[in-house]
């Protein structure tokens, strides 16, 4: 068992047990629904750090350890009782495990096997792609507490779903099902439990098997559409187009469709 595999207290996680080149990062709190505490988020930002990091890793799936009912439940609540102003803008310091998971160069797939709250929810909004389980709930529920979304649920939602669908979830508080958060957006696609695994190891050993050079450029053009304006974006992707021309992928690709074959990509 290597370092990645065997390194931390709330997560787990398992490389190239369900498909090959993919990593699996479970959160394993069960006692808290996977609450995002100090420990978690800490832990949780290595683990995507170092599964970027990992040369066997091509792809990333984060999920909910089994148990829980949840993906991530939210924030720790119990954190937030003694924080004033200085403290939370510690806190709030980034980059954060949002970030974290924004900025991973490889794919990241949130695997939502149970609810996604709050920091839970935001956190799914982070990752690349997001499956759902037919059962689980999402929502930005911090309205009930007097305060809102602060890991990036203005932000990313909004662009995941619109301003007002963003507006009703996050001023309402409401959750909704994972069949109205595919309608809406949020999510891109739902599965009973039966064929949830099936199809999140499906999409990512197929995302795997690419090159990870393309992958990693095609990921950043794409989140640039959102952030960028039009012709900053295409300048930017034909950019990132003319730079995979030097790569030995493009050549092993366009070799083996000439060839008739499948290509090996090395990442080099």
């Amino acid at each position: 068992m290597t370092e990645l595999e065997d390194k931390y207290e709330l997560l787990s996680v398992e490389v190239g047990e369900r498909a090959d080149r993919v990593a699996t990062v479970a959160i394993e709190r069960p006692d808290a629904r996977n609450a995002l505490n100090g420990q978690v988020r800490t832990e949780l930002k290595d683990a995507v750090r170092s599964a970027d990091d990992d040369d066997r890793v091509r792809v990333l799936v984060l999920t909910g350890g089994e148990g829980s009912g949840a993906f991530v439940a939210g924030a720790d609540v119990t954190e937030f009782a003694d924080r004033g102003v200085v403290e939370q803008r510690e806190a709030s310091e980034r980059p954060r495990v949002y970030e974290t998971v924004d900025d991973a160069s490889i794919p990241v797939i949130a695997r939502v096997n149970g609810h996604a709250l709050g920091g839970g929810c935001e956190l799914a909004q982070a990752c690349d792609v997001r499956i759902a389980q037919e059962d689980a709930k999402l929502g930005q529920p911090e309205i009930n507490l007097g305060i809102m979304p602060g890991g990036g649920g203005t932000q990313r939602l909004t662009r995941l779903v619109g301003e007002g669908q963003a507006m009703k979830l996050v001023l309402s508080g409401e959750l909704i099902d994972a069949a109205e958060a595919k309608e809406i957006g949020l999510v891109d696609e739902v599965h009973d439990a039966e064929a949830l695994d099936d199809r999140v190891y499906e999409l990512a050993g197929k995302m795997a098997a690419k090159s990870p050079i393309a992958l990693e450029f095609a990921k950043q053009a794409i989140k640039a559409s959102s952030r960028t304006g039009l012709e900053e974006g295409l300048d930017y992707e034909a950019e990132l187009f003319v730079q995979l021309f030097a790569t030995e992928d493009k050549d092993e690709g366009i070799e083996a469709f000439l060839e008739g074959r499948d290509p090996e990509f090395t990442g080099e």
